[in-house]
């Protein structure tokens, strides 16, 4: 098979493009700019385009397929000629659900818990020696590529994302895998410039629960209500699965979990990691793995890479980096982590840096996100908003949004000097963001912090 990608850069896009290279194919692609950590990755797999843009003549008859990435515009001219040449085109998740058209498909689905629960099933499929072929939207650890697609596996479980599919097709991706087996973790409104009101995001939901195959299996979070009414509308011949937090206690190295009379140390924390877990086992079982094993398995799985992942961690200081933006997300993760550390004062610091997050209509869902933090920054750099193309928001904006007691910053540097001019003993940092502060490196910050108190 020969295929071309468009846009092959693209985080999800040069994954699949490895996938397909490892399988055998002969992939080709292009990029008008393709970043690191993409660029070393194709480069070692031989697939790295040898110039940069857009070139028709990379589009010929001999082609059975091209894969066009969100990156790309409808006027893309090897778009155009593969529209003329009349050669098959399939966005990243039409083409995934071809090469799985044979196999088991396991979609995991929901606002927030995705790429954890996904990892929670890889890990423990690979130690239960139960092969899956897959697709993870996040980099996890001990993994060089985070899609695989193979002849033998006869499960694939997918990460099911409900952002759009192409710049072709305005569906969610998550709308095209049609499941087995799928899960849902919650909903809270989120892609604002996409779905530009709540009910029309859930809506979203309603239609992927419309696609799983018949006689499927639906695992679902019980506690959360908007999943709870998704449910309530689901089609009578699929098998419901409802999971809610489990009992649990605190322990040193994070939780110990019991689960019909027996304990299992996680290494995990969080009511909403452990309401995860309580999914991930639902689905592992459903998929054919057995719920004793699977809690075994689960005692090595230390989370899923940038989610409430230790930065740095010492006697009297520890440092939390996590990817939450979200509203939700940035409750459940503070309220873990304080959780977690109940004797250390909790410094939280949010970047809004989303789409959704930086427009001035949706702050005030942020409300009371950050109030189990003893301090709380939320930083957001207007630059950003204005290559968003969103009108502009103040410091104002954003502390009525948040409400409470919260320090809002619009200079990355005013970021560090809040930071610096904190001691550190006895206490926890938590950086939030699906950025980076505007270049801030985490494990160095968290280095200085700590020699600076050592001084």
């Amino acid at each position: 098979m020969k295929v071309h990608f468009i846009a092959i850069g693209g985080s999800a896009m040069h994954n699949l493009a490895i996938a397909l290279h490892r399988k055998g194919f002969l992939v080709s692609g292009s990029d008008d700019e393709i970043f690191e950590p993409s660029k070393s990755r194709l480069k070692k797999e031989g697939i790295l385009p040898s110039y940069d843009g857009w070139n028709a003549n990379a589009i010929h008859t001999d082609l059975d397929a091209v894969i066009l990435g969100m990156h790309a515009r409808s006027d893309n001219p090897e778009l155009q000629k593969a529209k003329t040449l009349g050669i098959p085109i399939y966005s990243y998740p039409e083409y995934l659900y071809e090469q799985s058209k044979n196999k088991k498909r396991v979609v995991i689905g929901g606002s927030h818990g995705k790429t954890t629960i996904t990892a929670m099933l890889l890990h423990a499929a690979k130690l239960c020696d139960f092969p899956v072929d897959y697709m993870v939207g996040a980099q996890l650890d001990g993994y060089d590529c985070m899609v695989q697609l193979s002849e033998a596996n006869k499960t694939i479980v997918l990460e099911g994302d409900e952002y759009l599919s192409s710049p072709e097709d305005r569906r969610p991706k998550f709308h095209l895998y049609q499941p087995h087996i799928a899960l849902l973790s919650g909903i809270a409104w989120d892609h604002i410039n996409v779905f530009p009101t709540f009910e029309n995001y859930v809506e979203q939901f309603e239609k992927f629960v419309a696609t799983i195959e018949k006689d499927g299996v639906l695992v679902y979070n019980a506690a959360d209500e908007e999943v709870v009414k998704v449910i309530n509308k689901a089609r009578p011949d699929l098998k419901l699965i409802p999971y809610l937090t489990p009992i649990y206690q605190l322990s040193d190295e994070g939780v110990v979990l019991t689960h019909e009379d027996n304990n299992y140390p996680l290494q995990i924390f969080g009511a909403h990691n452990l309401q995860n877990l309580m999914g991930a086992m639902a689905v592992a079982q459903a998929m054919g793995i057995e719920n004793q094993s699977f809690l075994k398995a689960m005692s090595s799985f230390k989370g899923a890479g940038k989610r409430l992942e230790k930065v740095k961690e010492w006697d009297d200081f520890v440092v939390i980096k996590d990817f939450a933006h979200s509203p939700s997300k940035l409750k459940a993760t503070t309220n873990a982590v304080k959780e977690r550390y109940p004797d250390k004062e909790l410094i939280a610091c949010m970047e809004l840096h989303t789409f959704s997050s930086l427009k001035k209509e949706f702050l005030s869902q942020y409300e009371g996100a950050m109030t189990n933090a003893d301090t709380a920054l939320v930083y957001f750099n207007p630059k950003v908003v204005e290559h968003k193309k969103l009108a502009p928001i103040t410091k104002a904006d954003v502390q009525s949004g948040f409400g409470g007691e919260v320090h809002v910053v619009d200079h990355s540097s005013d970021v560090k000097d809040f930071l610096y001019s904190k001691t550190w003993r006895n206490k926890v940092l938590l950086l939030m963001s699906s950025g980076n502060f505007d270049g801030l490196n985490y494990d160095d910050l968290a280095q200085e912090l700590h020699e600076n108190e050592k001084s």
